[in-house]
C-alpha cells in the first residue's frame, strides 16, 4: 500500500505540520483582535481598489467629458478613499505588531522557563550562546511566520483580489491576459524551496557559532589578553563571520534567483496589456478612462502578486528558527518536576550514601558503591587527587544527577523520593567558583533568602567576615560587582557566596573546595566565615589544602570512585597511608608545619 499520504505528518517540523500548528497554537488565540485586522486590510483593499476605479473617472472628465466639476468631485473622492486606506494601514498594522509583541514575549518566558526545568547535565553537552539564538531568533521567527501568513491573506491577497475586481470590472479579455505570467512563475519558485531550507538553517547556525565566540572571548577576555590571543580569537570570529557572510549571499541569490525571470513574465503581461487597450482605445473606441484604470489597477497589483508568489520561500526560511525554538520547548524535560512527591522533613540531618554508584557516561565509572555516613552537625571532609569523584558526590548530593545505583538518605528518607525543592531549599552550597550575578552586592546576598530584610542582610554579612569590606565601597552594599562579580577581588566573592549561604540558614551545608584559589590572607577570612556557616550544620567539604580540614570530624580519602581511608587527622598520619602521603607532601611544598597548623 502507498506511503505517500503520511509523508506530510512522519515529520512533527514539516512547513505543513509546524504553520497549522503555529496557527492553532499560537494564532487562534488571538482571532477577535486578528479579525479586526482582517476588517481594516479589506477596507484598505477596498479603499485602493475604490481609488483605482476612480482614477479612470478622472481621466475621462477630463479628457471625454471635459467636466471640471466631475474632475473635481472624482479628485475630492479620491483623497477620502486614499486617507482611508492610510487609516486602515495604520489601524492593522498597530494591531498586528501587539500581537507579535504579545507572542514573541510568551515564547521567550516559555523557553527560558523550559531551560529551568533542565537538569545540569542538559546544559553541560550544550553552549549558552545557542540558546541565545533560539531565544532570540527563533522567537522572532514564529511572529514573522504569523504576521507572514495574515499579510499574505489579509492584505496581499485582498488587495490582489480588489485590483483583479477592478481589472474584470473593466475589460475581461485583458485582466486574461495579464494573469497569463502566473503558472509559470509558480513552477519555477516551487523549485526553490527545498534549497531555501538548507541554507536558512546553515544561518541560524553559522549566528549561533558567532555568537559563541564572541561570548567565550569576551567572558574568558584576561585569558585572552594574558596569552595575547586577540589575534586568534580575531581570527576564529573572521572565520564564523565569513561563513556566515558566504551562506547569506547563497540565500540571497537563490532567493531572488526568480526575479528576473518573474519580471519577463510580468513584462510580457504588461506589454500584451498596452498593446490590447491600446487597440481597444482606438479602434473599438473604448475610454481612456477604462484603459488607464485597468492598467493602474495592473500594476498596482504586481507588488502583492509577487509577494503572495515567494511565501512559500519566506516562510520556510523563518521556519527554520521556529524549529529550532519549539524543538527545545517539546522536547520532555531532563529535570521533571517532582513537586508532588514528600518534602524533606529534616530532624537531625544525617547523610547516609549506601552503595552508591554513578557514571556520567557508559563504561566510564565515577562512583563505585561508595558508602559513608556524615554525622549530624558535624563537619565530613572529602580529600583526594583529581577526578576521584569528589565533587560529584556534591552534585548526586543536591540531586543534579541522580544515583546509577545505590541510594542517598537523609534523616531514614531516600533523596530519590522527595522533592527536589525541598532538598535544595535545606542545603546551602559554596563552590571555587563562585557565581555572582550581575546585580548589587545587597541583592547578591538576598539571593540566598529572597524578601530578607536589610538587618537580615547584613548580620550574614558580619558573620561572613563581609560587613567591613563592603562599608568600606562608596555605595556599601549598593556597589555593582559586575558580570559574574568580577569588580571584586576572589576573597571577597567568595565571602559573598558565604553570606548568602549564611543567610539561608540551611542545616545542611556543601563546600566544594571554597577557599582553593585563594591567597594566604583572604584564605584565612574566608576559612573564618566558614566557621560561622558551619557551626551546629552537617557539613561535607572537599579540600586539597589538607591543613584547611584538619580539624574536621571525619576525613575520608576519595579515590578512583571509593574511599580508600577515612578517620580523623591524628588517626589518619600515625596510619601512615595515602592521606598521610598527601600531607606530608603539602608539607614539605609548604617548607614548614608551622604556619600550616596556624592557619588551621
Amino acid at each position: 500500500m502507498a506511503q505517500f499520504p503520511k509523508k506530510i505528518t512522519d515529520d512533527p517540523y514539516a512547513a505543513a505540520v509546524l504553520i497549522r500548528r503555529l496557527v492553532t497554537e499560537q494564532g487562534v488565540v488571538y482571532w477577535r483582535r486578528y479579525l479586526v485586522a482582517f476588517a481594516l486590510m479589506a477596507l484598505a483593499a477596498g479603499s485602493t481598489a475604490g481609488a483605482t476605479y476612480v482614477l479612470g473617472q478622472v481621466i475621462n472628465q477630463a479628457y471625454v467629458d471635459k467636466n471640471i466639476p466631475g474632475i473635481a468631485m472624482f479628485s475630492g473622492i479620491t483623497v477620502v478613499l486614499l486617507f482611508i486606506k492610510g487609516v486602515a494601514t495604520y489601524g492593522h498594522m498597530v494591531i498586528l505588531t501587539k500581537i507579535s509583541n504579545t507572542i514573541l514575549a510568551t515564547n521567550q518566558r516559555q523557553l527560558f522557563a523550559k531551560l529551568m526545568r533542565e537538569s545540569v547535565g542538559f546544559f553541560s553537552e550544550r553552549h549558552s550562546s545557542e540558546f541565545l539564538a533560539r531565544l532570540t531568533a527563533g522567537a522572532k521567527s514564529i511572529t514573522d511566520v504569523l504576521n507572514m501568513l495574515v499579510n499574505a491573506i489579509g492584505r496581499d491577497l485582498l488587495m490582489l483580489l480588489a485590483m483583479i475586481g477592478v481589472m474584470v470590472w473593466q475589460d475581461p479579455l485583458m485582466s486574461f491576459i495579464g494573469l497569463v505570467a502566473v503558472p509559470p512563475a509558480m513552477l519555477v519558485l516551487r523549485k526553490l524551496v527545498k534549497r531555501i531550507k538548507g541554507l536558512a538553517f546553515n544561518q541560524f547556525t553559522g549566528t549561533a557559532d558567532i555568537m559563541e565566540t564572541m561570548q567565550e572571548s569576551l567572558q574568558g577576555i584576561r585569558t585572552v589578553k594574558a596569552f595575547t590571543l586577540e589575534e586568534t580569537m580575531q581570527k576564529r570570529i573572521d572565520e564564523n563571520i565569513a561563513i556566515v557572510e558566504r551562506n547569506a549571499n547563497k540565500m540571497a541569490r537563490v532567493a531572488n534567483r526568480s526575479n528576473p525571470l518573474m519580471e519577463m513574465l510580468g513584462g510580457f503581461a504588461v506589454a500584451g496589456c498596452l498593446m490590447y487597450g491600446g487597440y481597444a482605445v482606438v479602434a473599438l473606441n473604448a475610454t481612456p478612462g477604462a484603459f488607464f484604470s485597468f492598467m493602474t489597477a495592473f500594476l498596482m497589483a504586481t507588488e502583492p502578486a509577487k509577494r503572495l508568489a515567494r511565501l512559500n520561500i519566506d516562510l520556510n526560511s523563518q521556519l527554520v528558527g521556529a524549529r529550532m525554538l519549539l524543538e527545545i520547548i517539546d522536547s520532555p524535560a531532563s529535570e521533571r518536576s517532582d513537586d508532588d512527591k514528600p518534602a524533606l522533613k529534616l530532624s537531625d540531618a544525617r547523610i547516609e550514601l549506601r552503595d552508591v554508584s554513578f557514571s556520567y557516561r557508559a563504561n566510564e565509572t565515577i562512583l563505585n558503591r561508595m558508602s559513608f555516613v556524615a554525622e549530624p552537625g558535624k563537619v565530613t571532609a572529602l580529600v583526594g587527587p583529581s577526578g576521584g569523584g569528589k565533587s560529584t558526590v556534591l552534585a548526586l548530593l543536591l540531586r543534579f544527577y541522580e544515583v546509577t545505583q545505590g541510594d542517598i538518605v537523609i534523616d531514614g528518607q531516600s533523596i530519590g523520593a522527595i522533592s527536589r525543592k525541598s532538598l535544595r531549599a535545606q542545603t546551602a552550597y559554596v563552590g571555587q567558583d563562585v557565581y555572582l550575578f550581575r546585580d548589587t552586592i545587597r541583592n547578591n546576598i538576598a539571593f540566598g533568602k529572597p524578601g530578607a530584610s536589610e538587618d537580615e542582610i547584613i548580620e550574614a554579612a558580619k558573620a561572613a567576615c563581609a560587613h567591613d569590606f563592603i562599608a568600606g565601597f562608596p555605595l556599601g552594599y549598593d556597589t555593582p560587582v559586575g558580570e559574574h562579580g568580577t569588580q571584586l577581588s576572589g576573597g571577597q566573592r567568595q565571602r559573598i557566596a558565604v553570606a548568602r549561604a549564611l543567610l539561608k540558614n540551611a542545616p545542611i551545608i556543601l563546600l566544594d573546595e571554597a577557599t582553593a584559589a585563594l591567597d594566604s590572607e583572604s584564605e584565612r577570612q574566608v576559612q573564618e566565615a566558614i566557621e560561622h556557616l558551619c557551626q551546629n550544620r552537617t557539613t561535607i567539604v572537599i579540600a586539597h589544602r589538607l591543613h584547611t580540614i584538619m580539624h574536621a570530624d571525619a576525613i575520608l580519602v576519595v579515590e578512583g570512585g571509593e574511599i580508600v581511608e577515612q578517620g580523623r587527622h591524628d588517626e589518619l598520619l600515625r596510619r601512615s597511608g595515602r592521606y598521610a602521603s598527601f600531607f606530608r607532601l603539602q608539607h614539605r611544598d609548604a617548607g614548614t608545619l608551622a604556619p600550616i597548623s596556624a592557619t588551621a
